[in-house]
């Protein structure tokens, strides 16, 4: 079995009397593609929350790389190599796509003062225009954020999470509100960055197409709960999930 780079063990996680997570266990295998799905109001986007530690867990155990994280916060646990996307844009949208590349990066020692300084490291620079024609925007790179589509955005914010060079990326809602014509553009670039660049991505997503021809694991939750996991052919008839997705419209 190959090592585990997140394991999350009976993580239960209320907000007053509603219970978002109830004793949710699931693993993200090192350099792997693990996909994450389930109804709306499944408990998803909480359970990556607690992952990325933007809010302390009820109960549980969440290990990163072997270290309990679950008391870490926001910045220490990207510090550690963890870096989550989201479903609406995080990008600065008066700044140029270029400039939107450097400033997610994690200034520990210039800081923010030499960000655009003629001293500013050559080779950084160099970086960010390989990962803007990695994701297909390199000819846009002096255009303002605001200015591009909300695909266009969404690659945007993934070339500002690759600046990181995370060990893992929660994408959550990685095609939502796409152009059908980018999604396969977008899928293909995720299993470049994870077969190319090592990066062990976990995907919460909708698009069952989409989820079903890029992720190796997929794990469904309902009301809360682990519903069933397994590869892609065994979700997609599970009769279990099924009811799922069916009961929920």
């Amino acid at each position: 079995m190959s090592t585990s780079l997140i394991e999350v063990q009976g993580v239960s996680k209320a907000f007053g009397g509603v219970v978002a997570n109830r004793a949710v266990t699931l693993r993200v295998a090192q350099g792997s593609i693990t996909g994450l799905i389930g109804p709306n109001g499944s408990g998803k986007t909480t359970l990556f929350n607690s992952i990325v530690g933007h809010h302390p867990i009820d109960s549980g155990s969440i290990r990163f790389e072997g270290r309990e994280i679950s008391n870490l916060n926001v910045q220490r646990i990207a510090r550690l190599g963890m870096l989550r996307t989201f479903q609406q844009t995080r990008v600065f949208t008066r700044m140029d796509c270029v400039q939107n590349l450097l400033i997610a990066l994690p200034h520990r020692q210039s800081g923010w003062r030499d960000m655009f300084s003629r001293s500013y490291a050559a080779e950084v620079i160099e970086r960010a225009g390989r990962l803007l024609e990695f994701v297909g925007l390199y000819s846009k790179r002096k255009l303002t954020a605001g200015s591009l589509s909300f695909g266009q955005q969404k690659l945007l914010e993934f070339a500002m999470a690759l600046m990181n060079e995370p060990k893992v990326l929660l994408l959550d809602e990685p095609t939502a509100g796409i152009n059908p014509t980018l999604i396969n553009g977008l899928i293909d670039r995720l299993k470049r960055a994870n077969r190319e660049f090592g990066i062990t991505l976990f995907v919460i997503e909708h698009n069952m197409r989409v989820i079903m021809n890029l992720a190796e694991h997929i794990y469904c939750m309902s009301h809360g709960e682990m519903l069933a996991e397994g590869p892609p052919e065994e979700i997609k008839s599970d009769q279990r999930v099924i009811d799922a997705y069916l009961g929920a419209h």
